[in-house]
């Protein structure tokens, strides 16, 4: 046994460090350990020395000794091939990947039991204003007293206050209770003919436990999940792990309430909401292989699942399933990866795939599987296009007349209706009618949003907030702001104008912001105590509301502004989506489409319910352009808290791009929110042929710059915000 060994420490500054294995302990490639690093000690994991050949050894005698094991079942080979392809592919330090899989610093301490708190149900004899505000906000949940003091904005002093008070009381949780485990022949479904020969491909592939990608293709309402159900039954009876990822937290309660009715339990969810007890626990039930099905958002990819038999990715054309920070992967692509990695089946599920899954079929690498109608004899809705430059709404008004008398007939028949506006808030941007101020963040470029409902201007790049001021801070003129476009909050405030007796309900991920939240709505949609939902893209996926007929769309070319390359299919994706939550029951739906531009190609398509002839025109104009699939991009992004600093790094990057057929690159430019969280940003953009190695080309640029500690250089491969 070696007495060194080679060790990746969870701090992305450091490169592989060689530490000396004390006599008498024992460890291996994968061993997760606590390592001295200065004053400190840092959870690390034992890596091979041949995966790091550029790195010079350190003499013996300089070497420290590792402090100790830790007790947790090692890191699985396949999982670390895996956390270096996506370092390698993605450009990033192998340290902030591998902290992904060991998301749960606590499970990898050794305690049994924490104490959590929960309110009693009294009230303290003092209450103050933000003792009352964390009781509000805090409600019935459970946690931690840190955990506590976050959902209720407070500090940790007020939670301890009010556990002194009487209003919280402790209480001792197991973090090892095992969970319950899913039962495959609990509920079988009955299955339409193209459903069963479906789900008996994807049982077939589970049994050969070997790599198999396919898409699952199916309209909205044709019962994907019903079918990809019956791989994951599959994989339980052979024993194997199943991970189901998901693009929202919120879409978590309505699948959990699916799986259970199928499988007579919940599965183990993994996503930012859990607490901290919740993480731990399920971390090492995942590690240990007890967690037979677990579903998740992206980041649940990169646990340590000993024994993975299937990945099922939902939703699969989603964009929030590509990392905006930190480690700019694309959990789509890297779970492919993890599949021919470790032998087994992935299923991408969507209504509308993108055009980089559609080429993979294309090229025979994936296997393309149809559900071309819905389940059950229900029928794909009809969708109008409204044109607003002919048939405009009244002056102040958002909903145009036959929108309007669309939604008289759906309410006198007692159904339910969708209005969808991709744009949070009231107004999304305010501005004096006297002097023509305009509420801009402090941080970032970007306008200040009014919400309305909270009575507050609120940036949704930074999060910065300011109470809705009553004055120009210019002029000082009072009672002169107004409020200019429409997002979801001023639609509501329409509705509530037009049809006052109507039940409304707005989801947006400021009203939807736990999965709790989340089942809260689906009840009171599903028990008809809601007539008119106003909705954002939360709204298009994943919901299934059977007296639900008529949907509108206030703006279709909202998503098409701005020089986006995947602009107009997001459109398509989208506005495909939320049609797709009418008429999924027994009656017809409608859709309507509000739109200034009735002559673009996805308007035409989505009114002629031509997909088709879309993906065609889309792809053609991506294969002229050599954009992606055909073509390859990456960014360069460069920030600074000082401008000069970034401009100088930003066009010191542009001076020294290398000269590489077949590799073209645009910029330095200041980014479109050329400043964001109060940091100044620049962007390069690479445009490169398919055959180019650009990650190399990139590595070999950045290590011969140097910059100041306080300058970020960010790469983005294959990106999808151009922001």
């Amino acid at each position: 046994m070696s007495s060194r060994a080679r060790v990746i420490l969870l701090n992305a500054a450091l490169g592989p460090l060689d530490y000396r294995v004390p006599h008498g302990m024992t460890v291996q490639p994968g061993s997760i350990i606590v390592a001295p690093l200065g004053p400190r000690q840092l959870i690390g994991v034992v890596w091979e020395e041949d995966s790091f050949p550029d790195v010079e050894s350190v003499g013996d005698n300089r070497l420290r000794n590792i402090v100790g094991p830790v007790d947790a079942p090692p890191i699985p080979e396949t999982l670390r091939r895996l956390i270096e392809w996506t370092a390698d592919y993605y450009l990033a330090p192998i340290a902030s990947v591998l902290r992904m899989t060991l998301a749960s610093m606590s499970a990898l301490e050794g305690a049994r039991t924490v104490i959590e708190y929960r309110a009693t149900g009294d009230l303290p004899d003092r209450m103050t204003e933000q003792r009352a505000q964390a009781m509000e906000r805090i409600g019935e949940r459970q946690g931690l007293i840190r955990e506590l003091a976050l959902i209720g904005g407070v500090s940790d002093a007020v939670i301890r206050g009010l556990v002194k008070a009487g209003a919280f009381e402790a209480v001792e949780v197991s973090i090892d209770t095992p969970f319950p485990r899913p039962d495959p022949d609990h509920a079988p479904p009955q299955l339409s003919d193209g459903q069963a020969s479906a789900a008996t491909e994807f049982v077939n592939a589970v049994r050969q436990r070997d790599f198999a990608p396919f898409l699952l293709d199916g309209v909205t309402g044709s019962g994907k999940t019903e079918v990809y159900f019956e791989a994951i039954a599959a994989a339980i009876r052979e024993g194997r792990q199943v991970l189901v990822l998901l693009p929202e937290i919120a879409l978590t309660e309505p699948f959990l309430e699916r799986f259970e009715k199928r499988f007579g339990t919940v599965p183990i969810s993994w996503h930012s909401g859990l607490r901290q007890s919740e993480r731990r626990r399920a971390w090492r039930a995942i590690a240990s292989g007890e967690a037979a099905v677990v579903v998740g958002a992206r980041s649940a990819l990169f646990l340590p699942y000993p024994n993975l038999g299937l990945i099922v990715v939902d939703e699969a054309h989603e964009a929030s399933f590509k990392q905006e920070d930190g480690v700019h992967y694309h959990a789509r692509d890297v779970a492919v990866m993890r599949g021919l990695m470790e032998k087994f089946p992935v299923i991408l599920a969507s209504a509308t795939p993108a055009i980089e899954t559609r080429h993979q079929v294309e090229l025979g690498r994936y296997r393309e599987i149809k559900l071309p109608a819905r389940f059950g004899g229900a029928e794909m809705p009809g969708i109008e296009g409204i044109n607003l430059l002919t048939d405009p709404p009244e002056r102040g008004r958002w909903i145009a007349p036959p929108l309007i008398k669309a939604i008289d007939e759906t309410m006198e028949k007692g159904e339910q209706s969708l209005l969808f506006l991709n744009r949070r808030g009231y107004a999304p941007l305010t501005l004096c009618r006297h002097c023509g101020y305009r509420f801009q963040c402090p941080n970032c470029t970007a306008w200040m949003v009014e919400h309305r409902l909270t009575k507050r201007l609120a940036c949704h790049h930074c999060g910065h907030v300011i109470p809705s001021p009553r004055f120009c801070p210019e002029c000082k003129e009072e009672d002169s702001l107004v409020a200019c476009g429409p997002g979801v909050e001023r639609i509501a405030d329409e509705v509530k104008a037009l049809w006052p007796q109507a039940r409304t309900a707005i989801v947006t991920s400021d009203t939807l912001w736990s999965p709790a939240k989340a089942a809260e709505f689906v009840k009171s949609v599903e028990a008809g105590a809601v007539d008119i939902i106003i909705g954002t893209q939360l709204v298009t996926k994943g919901y299934h509301f059977p007296n639900l007929t008529l949907v509108g769309v206030i703006d279709a070319d909202l998503g098409l502004e701005g020089g986006d390359l995947r602009a107009s299919e997001r459109t398509f994706q989208q506005i495909v989506q939320v049609a797709g939550r009418a008429g999924r029951g027994q009656k017809p739906g409608r859709v309507f489409i509000q739109t200034r531009m009735p002559e673009a190609e996805v308007i035409k398509a989505l009114i002629a319910g031509d997909s088709e002839r879309f993906y065609e025109v889309e792809t053609e104009n991506r294969r002229r352009a050599n954009a992606p699939p055909f073509g390859r991009f990456a960014a360069i992004i460069i920030s600074s808290e000082d401008a000069d600093e970034a401009a100088q790094v930003a066009r010191l990057i542009g001076k020294s791009a290398p000269p590489i057929d077949g590799m073209r690159v645009y910029g330095p430019a200041p980014a479109p929110l050329s400043v964001l969280r109060g940091r100044h940003r620049h962007r390069l953009l690479i445009h490169a042929s398919r055959q180019i190695d650009v990650q190399s080309a990139i590595r070999e640029w950045l290590d011969n710059i140097t910059w100041k500690s306080g300058t970020r250089v960010a790469v983005d491969v294959d990106p999808y915000s151009f922001m």
